[in-house]
């Protein structure tokens, strides 16, 4: 099953830990967002394969924005 993970708060991409095809488990690193001066790391929410990173350092994204996608 491909799950869509997406932003939980608005912000500038700071870094990004994986790439496709990397094997992940739960609450594995996929990214850093930093808001409102703090750093937020993203968490995967379920074991799997990363399928597609759809952001990279510098972008800014919304709440709600998709992040990366794991099957």
């Amino acid at each position: 099953m491909v799950e869509d993970v997406k932003s939980p708060l608005p912000g500038k991409v700071l870094s990004v830990k994986v790439k496709p095809s990397d094997k992940v488990n739960v609450n594995d690193v996929l990214l850093t967002i930093e808001s409102m001066k703090m750093e937020n790391e993203i968490l995967a929410p379920k074991a799997g394969i990363v399928k597609e990173v759809k952001v990279s350092s510098g972008m800014r994204v919304s709440v709600g924005a998709s992040l990366v996608t794991i099957e």
